[in-house]
């Protein structure tokens, strides 16, 4: 392919690039209110489930869509649902419980939505009088603690997450629900992802918000590791810090974020031109708008990269920009040889987070469906690089990216600004999956350092319908993928004494809307990316966000 038409190719939208879909299937029981299984339960194994795999693979997500009368929007809306596949000596056991939420708890006692989610708001209490039920919408409304995102560690400690202020303790053994944890009650944030990074010291790393009268701050949390381990169950943050504030473009109109990259000496925040009316967040409920309804996508601003040192706090006097794009997750980044290099995942529409509502997820199969998954953004992996060594001799408009073998480029525009465009990260071949999100590495051994593989899942389909393995050296890929079957997010769990990056396994939860009941737990030799064995359960489970690994001794 000559330049100009990689050029030419790399121009068109990732949704144009990739192939339309034609007859889909309804996905619409992927979305159905799930039961929970308090007490664990047995599985039917086939094939293998190595011995050596000795712990829990939990998983986050929303699980119940109504209460009464009332029914939900948007899939982000759904309460929280934690599940639990134990994995000990080649067998396992399934178990599974609602968070006991504040949000799930009153609007069971209530048989009603009473708190708002993201996508839908809570209308006021019919049995109040007119007055009453007036004013209600004159009160500020309080977030949400529907923890439905993702399982997370602070200190030791498990909790469950989303992104407002509140967190819930866990415990992973029994999925019990412990006490509600604001972060502002320890620093002054108004709310961190469910996307923490960890050092090999144990400290974790998040981003976090805070506003007032001088404007509206991305900030950069840092929580210290377990010093000492305390016979009191309760929840730890102490010494969490504010270890960075960065100033939004634009006070008024800050942008949404949903992670963040860390490599082994830095923090980059991604702003990027999804962004918050901060004068209708104000008045939304006044308006009867959900919070969905203040995000827009707004390309005309371009997406900026803030570079802070992680041990000293210090901000970049450099401001690095790009074209405009919308991205979730990062894949990982790493310094090499004075470049930070950055691999994400991608797209160039951010209007998609509020297309997932549960009516289109709901659509039938065929044309309706097949109008709806065609719409959509498709997200696919770039690699961005930031040379760090940039001052007042670095000289204008000349390429700095001197990697060998990379086509990313950054050119310096102006005495403290760097415009960077990115390098495909992915042959055509991707293109036929529809591209790729939830990204995982070998996390413990490669977060933060040079390395070879991820694993993530491929979107021929509104949800995941396949599992990749992609070789970011040759950007060769492998596939596991069966019609009908839609994964979750894979996450790799390393081999005893590994050697190699990829000697290890792959975990994943496969559900199908064809038949009931037909839940399986999947575990793939992440070298070859062939199927070892299965672990399947007599239940349905409604399709998850995020899941992590708990080893056991």
């Amino acid at each position: 392919m000559s330049a100009n038409t990689e050029s030419q190719t790399c121009s068109l939208s990732s949704r144009k690039r990739c192939p339309q879909a034609c007859g889909l299937e309804s996905v619409a029981p992927l979305v159905d209110s799930g039961e929970e299984t308090p007490e664990a339960i047995p599985t039917t194994i086939k094939g293998v489930i190595p011995a050596w795999i000795n712990g829990s693979f939990l998983r986050n997500g929303p699980g119940k869509f109504e209460f009464g009368d009332d029914r939900y929007n948007h899939w982000f809306d759904g309460m929280a649902l934690m599940h639990r596949f134990h994995i000990s000596e080649g067998s396992v056991t399934y178990s599974s419980r609602f968070l006991q939420s504040d949000s799930y708890v009153l609007n069971s006692e209530k048989n009603r939505i009473v708190v708002s989610e993201f996508g839908t708001v809570a209308m006021p209490d019919p049995c109040k009088n007119f007055f009453a039920r007036f004013f209600s919408r004159f009160q500020i409304p309080q977030p949400t603690d529907n923890a439905n995102v993702n399982f997370v560690k602070y200190k030791g400690d498990y909790y469950v997450s989303t992104e407002t202020n509140f967190m819930r303790r866990v415990d992973p053994q029994t999925l019990e629900t412990k006490e509600k944890v604001d972060w502002s009650q320890y620093i002054a944030v108004n709310s961190a992802t469910a996307h923490p990074h960890y050092d090999q010291q144990g400290a974790t790393y998040n981003m976090g918000n805070s506003y007032s009268r001088d404007g509206f701050f991305y900030t950069i949390i840092r929580v210290p590791p377990l010093e000492k381990t305390s016979e009191e169950d309760s929840a730890d943050l102490t010494g969490a810090e504010v270890i960075c504030s960065i100033p939004a473009a634009e006070s008024t109109k800050p942008s949404y974020y949903h992670s963040f990259v860390m490599s082994e000496n830095y923090i980059v925040f991604v702003e990027q031109p999804i962004k918050l009316n901060v004068l209708k967040f104000m008045l939304f409920k006044i308006m009867g708008q959900s919070f969905q309804e203040i995000l827009s996508w707004e390309p005309e601003y371009d997406t900026i990269f803030h570079l802070v040192d992680r041990h000293t706090g210090k901000r970049s006097e450099v401001k690095y920009r790009a074209a405009p794009m919308f991205t979730l997750h990062q894949i990982n980044a790493f310094e090499d040889n004075g470049y930070l290099v950055m691999d994400m995942c991608c797209g160039d529409d951010g209007v998609v987070i509020g297309d997932f509502t549960l009516e289109n997820l709901r659509r039938e199969s065929g044309e309706d469906m097949d109008k709806f998954y065609n719409s959509l953004c498709r997200n696919l992996p770039r690699r961005y690089v930031l040379p760090l060594n940039v001052d007042e001799q670095t000289p204008l408009d000349q390429n700095l990216v001197m990697l060998p073998n990379c086509k990313a480029t950054a050119k310096k525009t102006d005495s403290k600004e760097v415009y960077v465009t990115h390098e495909e990260l992915h042959s055509d071949e991707l293109l036929q999956y529809g591209g790729l999100e939830f990204p995982q590495i070998n996390y413990d051994k490669y977060n933060g350092r040079p390395y070879r593989y991820f694993y993530a899942c491929g979107f021929g389909h509104v949800f995941a319908d396949s599992l990749l393995k992609m070789d970011v050296h040759t950007k060769e890929l492998k596939v596991w993928r069966y019609p009908g079957l839609y994964p979750s997010e894979p996450v790799f769990v390393a081999s005893p004494n590994a050697t190699e990056e990829d000697d290890g396994v792959v975990l994943s939860v496969i559900i199908t809307p064809r038949k009931g009941k037909s839940t399986f737990f999947l575990v793939l030799d992440a070298k070859t990316f062939a199927e070892l064995g299965r672990a399947e359960v007599p239940v349905n489970i409604p399709y998850g966000t995020h899941g992590v690994f708990n080893k056991m001794g």
